[in-house]
């Protein structure tokens, strides 16, 4: 039972990691004139758009957008949170 939990929370862990680092790669191509436009940018879009727009209520700042830093926020808040629950759990199944 241990050795699944274990493992569930590894493919949940890594999932969210690689989620975090598909935000930064999107929101580092705003840097790049047309990056969004591209087949790439489409996808990433696609999946991390619906994300990012949930934090999109907060008007940008002196034309700065602070959604995709608190979105990162809110999701490594989440990722530990997830590691602080599946610690507890295998420690009461070890």
């Amino acid at each position: 039972m241990a050795t699944v939990l274990y493992w569930l929370f590894t493919v949940i862990n890594y999932g969210l990691y690689f989620y975090m680092l598909a935000m930064v790669v999107y929101v580092l191509m705003s840097w790049f004139p047309g990056a969004w436009q591209s087949r790439f940018g489409q996808l990433l879009g696609r999946i991390v758009g619906p994300w990012l727009n949930l934090f999109r209520i907060i008007p940008p700042i002196l034309g700065i957008d602070f959604s995709p830093l608190i979105a990162f926020f809110v999701l490594d808040l989440i990722r530990s949170g997830l590691g602080t629950i599946f610690g507890a759990l295998l420690m009461r199944v070890a």
